[in-house]
């Protein structure tokens, strides 16, 4: 994990074998046994190995894979509506890092319900409630007091672009009405990790597109640490200030979308971003040349290449100055630098460090 991003969950070493003697197969696994061999000899399904992922606090960490990875396996071990055969979940709890594993009853209980909430797939709204009751069941449940919860429905009603349909009904609305009421119920519990299990992978791909908007927007301005589950990689790579694909139940790398791309593990994980819009991904520190300042626009160090193509472009400019968050100028981007990086001349080669034509390692304090 980068150094600069603080941990808000942290997952260590954690097993996960469905079957009758999980513990009695553990070390077997541990040892070395493959999944397929676990099934077919012995009868139980591997779900989880060894997964240690750090999840930055208050940012969007994207867990991905195809169907059976394990990826949804994973994000219920974090609320443990999945115990686990071996492993520690660690998460700060009014001050205090407390490992949800080894949580009583009644402590998992109040977890649940004050320090995460989830928004699922298939919306899971109760269809004989309106918009404004499915949103407060929640606080309803914790007991808060009526006046207060409606208050706070009717805000996050609102802001997921619901306001005015409050008495309505889920049958009354579309499938992408129904996630924002999904979204706003789990935002009205406050709660400070918001897990997230394909809730926009059942949208048409304009209103999917639409959510991961409303989304960001969102995590601007609430800050929650977001675990984000999908198998789509251009959702991941929008979504994710940090992704982890895993496959057969494995973390097969991890990191942000930038070095994913660029550099990817091996063979499986270039399979997934051969076709990947590089500008969309790629930022600007990342090409960005030692050199004085040129006649021309700046850009800031984290904007995606493609924003900066777009904007020398409108200027009529080859080349921009790349500066940080406080202005400093951090060296030069040309227009080809960011043509070369865009179509590169080869495919990223996999666990070689090499990332394609005209990438390069970033420039010292584009931070």
């Amino acid at each position: 994990m980068a150094d600069d991003v603080a941990a808000g969950i942290r997952i260590r070493h954690l097993y996960k074998l469905f079957g009758p003697r999980p513990e009695a197969m553990l070390e077997r696994v541990r040892e070395g046994m493959g999944k397929q061999e676990l099934r077919d000899q012995y009868g139980h399904v591997l779900g989880l190995k060894d997964i240690s992922i750090d999840m930055p606090a208050g940012g969007i960490q994207v867990v991905m894979g195809l169907s059976g990875s394990g990826k949804s396996t994973l994000i219920r071990h974090i609320n443990r509506l999945i115990d686990p055969t071996a492993g520690e979940v660690r998460v700060p709890v009014n001050g205090q890092e407390v490992d949800v594993v080894k949580m009583g009853h009644r402590e998992l209980l109040q977890f649940r319900r004050a320090q995460t909430a989830m928004v699922f797939q298939k919306f899971a709204l109760f269809p004989h409630f309106t918009v404004l009751e499915n949103v407060q069941y929640g606080l309803q449940v914790q007991a808060v007091p009526v006046r207060q919860r409606r208050e706070q429905a009717v805000r996050w009603i609102e802001r997921v672009g619901l306001k005015g349909y409050e008495d309505h009904y889920p049958n009354q609305l579309s499938g992408g009405m129904q996630q924002r009421v999904g979204l706003a119920r789990a935002l009205t519990n406050d709660a400070p990790i918001l897990l997230m299990d394909e809730a926009f992978s059942a949208l048409d791909p304009l209103i999917r597109s639409d959510m991961q908007s409303v989304l960001l927007d969102l995590q601007q301005e609430i800050g929650k640490t977001i675990v984000f589950i999908t198998h789509d990689l251009d959702e991941a790579l929008r979504l994710g200030d940090r992704i982890a694909i895993l496959r057969d139940g494995e973390v097969v790398q991890q990191g942000t979308g930038q070095q994913i791309v660029l550099r990817p593990a091996d063979d499986y994980i270039a399979s997934f971003v051969r076709d990947v819009n590089r500008g969309r991904v790629i930022r600007c520190r990342t090409l960005a040349n030692p050199g004085d300042p040129v006649p021309g626009p700046s850009v800031d160090a984290g904007m995606v290449i493609e924003e900066a193509a777009r904007l020398l472009n409108a200027e009529g400019c080859r080349q921009a100055n790349v500066v940080n968050a406080r202005g400093r100028h951090l060296g030069v981007l040309g227009m080809d630098e960011i043509i070369g990086a865009m179509v590169p001349a080869h495919a990223p080669d996999a666990a070689d460090g090499t990332s394609g034509a005209g990438v390069r390692t970033p420039v010292a304090g584009a931070h």
